[in-house]
C-alpha cells in the first residue's frame, strides 16, 4: 500500500490549518471593513452633494419662525433647487434627544433651526449666491455645503484602505514563513526518504509536487474555515442591525457609519482571498522545497 511522501494528518499540519484559518479571518474581515468604509463614504458622499444646510440662529428680538419661512422661500427661489424642507421645533428637539434626553424645551435654549435643500441631480447651484442673498435678508441665516467633509471623508477611506493593505501585506508574509517552517520541518522528518528518491533518479519536480499539493490542501482547508468564520460574522451582521433599527443610538450610528452590511460583491472578494491564500501557501511549500533539494 504506497503512503503519502507528506502525512495527511500531523500535529504540525494541523496547527499550520488553525494558523491559515486565523490569518485568513483576519484579512477577510480587514477586507470586509474596507469595502464597506469606501461604499458608505461614496454614497455619504454623493449624498452630501445633493444637499446644502442652512442654519437659521435666534436673535434677540427676532421671530425665529418668521426668519426660518423667509429664508426657505428665497432658497426655494433658486434655480437647480429640488426640494426644501424646515425642520419644525419638534423635529429639531428630536434631534438633540441621543445627547440632552426628551423633553426638552428648545425656548430655553439657543438652538438653531435648520433647513435642508435638495439639490436637483446634475443641478449647478450657486451656493455663494444664495449665501449671499440670505445674508443679505436673513442676517441670522449661514449657510453649509458640507464640501469641507467631503475632502475629510475622501482622506479617511484611503487611509481606511492603505492600512487594509498593510494588514494584508502582514497576513500573506506571516502565512509564507508558517508554510516555510512547517515545509522545512516536514522536509527534516522526511529527509532520509527524500535522500532515496533523489539517490534513484526522482526528479525534483515530482518531489515538490508532493509537498506542494500538501499545503495546498492545507492552506484551503484553513482559508475555507476562516474565510466562512468572517463570512457568517458579516452575514449575522444583517438581521442584528435590522433588530435594533429604530433605537436612537443605532439611528446616530447608521448617520455616522452608514450601513454595516455587506453584499454580494463583499462575499465574491473574501471568496477569492481563500484561493489567494492557499495559492500563496502552495507556492511558498515549492520555493522551500527546490531550495532545499538544491542544498542536498
Amino acid at each position: 500500500m504506497e503512503s503519502p511522501l507528506v502525512p495527511h494528518q500531523s500535529i504540525g499540519g494541523r496547527a499550520l490549518v488553525a494558523v491559515v484559518a486565523i490569518m485568513t479571518f483576519l484579512a477577510s474581515l480587514t477586507t470586509g471593513a474596507v469595502m464597506l468604509v469606501r461604499m458608505n463614504a461614496a454614497d455619504w458622499q454623493a449624498e452630501i452633494l445633493r444637499e446644502v444646510t442652512i442654519q437659521i440662529r435666534p436673535v434677540e428680538g427676532g421671530n425665529l419662525d418668521n426668519a426660518v419661512k423667509e429664508a426657505a422661500d428665497l432658497a426655494r427661489g433658486f434655480t437647480g433647487v429640488s426640494d426644501v424642507r424646515p425642520y419644525s421645533r419638534e423635529e429639531s428637539a428630536k434631534l438633540l434627544e441621543p445627547w440632552f434626553g426628551s423633553g426638552l424645551k428648545l425656548d430655553e435654549l439657543p438652538v438653531p433651526r435648520v433647513i435642508v435643500v435638495k439639490l436637483a441631480s446634475g443641478a449647478d447651484v450657486d451656493v455663494a449666491a444664495l449665501r449671499k442673498a440670505l445674508s443679505d435678508k436673513v442676517p441670522a441665516a449661514s449657510v453649509d455645503d458640507h464640501r469641507g467633509w467631503i475632502g475629510r471623508m475622501r482622506a479617511i477611506a484611503d487611509f481606511v484602505m492603505l492600512v487594509g493593505i498593510a494588514v494584508l501585506g502582514l497576513v500573506i508574509a506571516v502565512t509564507i514563513l508558517c508554510v516555510n517552517f512547517a515545509t522545512r520541518g516536514a522536509m527534516a522528518a522526511n529527509r532520509p526518504v527524500i535522500e532515496v528518491l533523489h539517490f534513484v533518479g526522482a526528479q525534483d519536480r515530482f518531489i515538490a509536487g508532493q509537498f506542494q499539493r500538501h499545503f495546498l490542501w492545507l492552506g484551503l482547508k484553513g482559508g475555507v474555515l476562516g474565510g466562512l468564520a468572517a463570512i457568517l460574522l458579516f452575514a449575522l451582521i444583517a438581521p442584528v442591525e435590522a433588530m435594533i433599527r429604530g433605537n436612537a443610538g443605532a439611528e446616530q450610528f447608521a448617520a455616522l457609519f452608514g450601513s454595516i452590511t455587506m453584499g454580494l460583491t463583499g462575499y465574491l472578494v473574501i471568496l477569492a482571498q481563500i484561493v489567494v491564500i492557499a495559492a500563496v501557501a502552495s507556492e511558498a511549500s515549492r520555493r522551500t522545497v527546490n531550495q532545499t533539494i538544491a542544498s542536498i
